[in-house]
Protein backbone atom coordinates (compact mmCIF):
# COMPACT_ATOMS: atom_id res chain seq x y z
CA UNK A 1 0.00 0.00 0.00
CA UNK A 2 1.45 3.32 -1.08
CA UNK A 3 1.73 5.86 1.73
CA UNK A 4 3.19 9.36 1.75
CA UNK A 5 3.71 11.37 4.94
CA UNK A 6 4.72 15.03 4.81
CA UNK A 7 6.39 17.05 7.54
CA UNK A 8 8.30 20.29 7.96
CA UNK A 9 5.58 22.87 7.56
CA UNK A 10 5.13 25.80 9.91
CA UNK A 11 5.09 29.55 10.33
CA UNK A 12 7.94 31.52 8.78
CA UNK A 13 8.58 35.20 8.13
CA UNK A 14 8.78 36.58 4.59
CA UNK A 15 12.23 35.93 3.16
CA UNK A 16 12.70 32.87 5.33
CA UNK A 17 13.22 29.22 4.42
CA UNK A 18 11.61 25.86 5.12
CA UNK A 19 12.36 22.33 4.01
CA UNK A 20 9.45 19.94 3.57
CA UNK A 21 9.97 16.20 3.74
CA UNK A 22 7.82 13.39 2.38
CA UNK A 23 8.56 9.86 3.56
CA UNK A 24 7.33 7.16 1.20
CA UNK A 25 6.36 3.59 2.03
CA UNK A 26 4.84 0.76 0.06
CA UNK A 27 7.01 1.53 -2.96
CA UNK A 28 10.54 2.72 -3.75
CA UNK A 29 11.09 6.20 -5.13
CA UNK A 30 13.15 4.70 -7.93
CA UNK A 31 11.97 5.98 -11.29
CA UNK A 32 8.49 7.07 -10.17
CA UNK A 33 7.36 10.59 -10.87
CA UNK A 34 7.41 12.69 -7.69
CA UNK A 35 5.59 15.96 -7.19
CA UNK A 36 4.85 18.73 -4.74
CA UNK A 37 1.56 20.60 -4.96
CA UNK A 38 -0.08 23.29 -2.87
CA UNK A 39 -3.56 24.55 -2.19
CA UNK A 40 -4.37 27.96 -0.77
CA UNK A 41 -7.81 28.74 0.71
CA UNK A 42 -10.38 29.22 -2.02
CA UNK A 43 -7.98 28.14 -4.76
CA UNK A 44 -7.40 24.99 -6.74
CA UNK A 45 -4.52 22.67 -5.97
CA UNK A 46 -1.57 23.62 -8.16
CA UNK A 47 1.68 21.98 -9.12
CA UNK A 48 4.80 23.47 -7.55
CA UNK A 49 7.62 21.13 -8.53
CA UNK A 50 8.13 17.73 -10.08
CA UNK A 51 10.78 15.09 -10.69
CA UNK A 52 9.80 13.37 -13.92
CA UNK A 53 9.64 9.60 -14.28
CA UNK A 54 12.46 7.96 -16.18
CA UNK A 55 14.96 10.77 -16.74
CA UNK A 56 14.35 12.54 -13.38
CA UNK A 57 14.21 16.07 -14.81
CA UNK A 58 13.27 18.79 -12.34
CA UNK A 59 10.32 20.96 -13.37
CA UNK A 60 9.01 24.01 -11.53
CA UNK A 61 6.06 26.35 -11.62
CA UNK A 62 7.07 29.83 -12.82
CA UNK A 63 6.04 31.31 -9.46
CA UNK A 64 8.70 29.32 -7.56
CA UNK A 65 11.56 29.04 -10.07
CA UNK A 66 14.84 30.06 -8.50
CA UNK A 67 13.39 29.87 -4.98
CA UNK A 68 12.26 26.24 -4.53
CA UNK A 69 14.20 23.05 -5.13
CA UNK A 70 12.87 19.48 -5.30
CA UNK A 71 15.08 16.50 -4.49
CA UNK A 72 14.95 12.89 -3.41
CA UNK A 73 17.02 10.51 -1.29
CA UNK A 74 16.63 6.94 -2.51
CA UNK A 75 18.33 5.48 0.58
CA UNK A 76 15.87 7.19 2.92
CA UNK A 77 12.99 6.76 0.44
CA UNK A 78 12.21 10.42 1.04
CA UNK A 79 11.56 13.41 -1.19
CA UNK A 80 12.14 17.03 -0.22
CA UNK A 81 11.09 20.54 -1.13
CA UNK A 82 13.56 23.24 -0.13
CA UNK A 83 11.78 26.58 -0.08
CA UNK A 84 13.83 29.79 0.11
CA UNK A 85 12.91 33.47 -0.12
CA UNK A 86 9.39 32.63 0.96
CA UNK A 87 6.62 35.11 0.22
CA UNK A 88 3.16 35.53 1.78
CA UNK A 89 1.74 34.23 -1.51
CA UNK A 90 3.40 30.87 -0.78
CA UNK A 91 1.02 30.30 2.14
CA UNK A 92 -0.87 27.07 1.49
CA UNK A 93 -1.22 23.44 2.43
CA UNK A 94 1.55 21.56 0.67
CA UNK A 95 1.09 17.99 -0.57
CA UNK A 96 3.51 15.44 -1.96
CA UNK A 97 2.37 13.04 -4.65
CA UNK A 98 3.63 10.17 -6.74
CA UNK A 99 2.62 8.22 -9.81
CA UNK A 100 4.19 6.08 -12.50
CA UNK A 101 4.08 9.05 -14.89
CA UNK A 102 4.48 12.80 -14.52
CA UNK A 103 2.18 13.29 -17.52
CA UNK A 104 4.59 15.34 -19.61
CA UNK A 105 3.57 18.95 -20.12
CA UNK A 106 0.57 18.42 -17.81
CA UNK A 107 2.59 17.51 -14.69
CA UNK A 108 1.04 20.42 -12.79
CA UNK A 109 -2.52 19.06 -13.12
CA UNK A 110 -3.26 17.60 -9.70
CA UNK A 111 -6.18 15.46 -10.87
CA UNK A 112 -3.86 13.25 -12.92
CA UNK A 113 -1.78 12.05 -9.96
CA UNK A 114 -2.81 8.91 -8.07
CA UNK A 115 -1.15 8.92 -4.65
CA UNK A 116 -1.12 11.75 -2.12
CA UNK A 117 0.08 12.62 1.33
CA UNK A 118 -2.13 14.26 3.94
CA UNK A 119 -0.61 17.72 3.55
CA UNK A 120 1.38 20.10 5.73
CA UNK A 121 0.53 23.75 6.38
CA UNK A 122 3.00 26.46 5.39
CA UNK A 123 2.23 29.99 6.56
CA UNK A 124 4.41 32.94 5.52
CA UNK A 125 3.64 35.97 7.62
CA UNK A 126 5.32 38.66 9.67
Amino acid sequence: QVQLVESGGGLVQPGGSLRLSCVASGFTLGSNALGWFRQAPGKEREGVACITDGDSRRLYADSVKGRFSISKDAVKNTMYLQMDSLEPEDTAVYYCATDVSSYGDHWYVSGLWSYWGQGTQVTVSS
